[in-house]
């Protein structure tokens, strides 16, 4: 299974890297901002850096969604996976076009409402994750994230 990961940097970023043990046996391609944090946690992955800044930012847009383009097209993943933010919307938007299956895992940080980020990517999701009883409420085809505090 080939899987493309695609996220900000920052708490986006952290999130999906936590997710290690499932995508560390997977064949894979990053796609995220270019940083010393990212840089250095990334250090011999395959990795596109994606364009920043992305909030309200048109050119930056137009830049991202010629590279998912170009990435998903050469790639051909079976999965994208993304914790969001803006740079994920082009991908998932064309990922599923294309033919991939689409995940976004929404911020713990959400609780009454999505994201802009999984507003917009909702209709070219086939999962998307939320970590709160209230926010799957709202959305009642979202998965919830259950985690053990042990």
């Amino acid at each position: 299974m080939k899987v493309l990961l695609v996220c900000s940097s920052g708490g986006h970023f952290k999130a999906l890297y936590q997710l290690r043990p499932y995508w560390g046996v997977r064949d894979r391609q990053w796609v995220t901002f270019r940083t010393n944090v990212t840089e250095a946690q990334l250090e011999g992955e395959s990795v596109d850096w994606a364009w920043s800044p992305t909030n309200r930012n048109i050119p930056n847009l137009i830049r991202n969604l010629g590279l998912a383009w170009k990435i998903l097209r050469r790639d051909r993943p079976d999965l994208v996976i993304s914790t969001g933010a803006g740079v994920a919307v082009p991908f998932l938007m064309l990922g599923k076009l294309l033919g991939s299956r689409t995940i976004f895992i929404e911020s713990i940080t959400r609780v009454n409402d999505l994201s802009l980020s999984a507003k917009l990517s909702l209709p070219f999701l086939n999962v998307l994750y939320v970590h709160w009883v209230e926010l799957q409420h709202r959305y009642p085809k979202a998965k919830l994230i259950t985690a053990s505090l042990d």
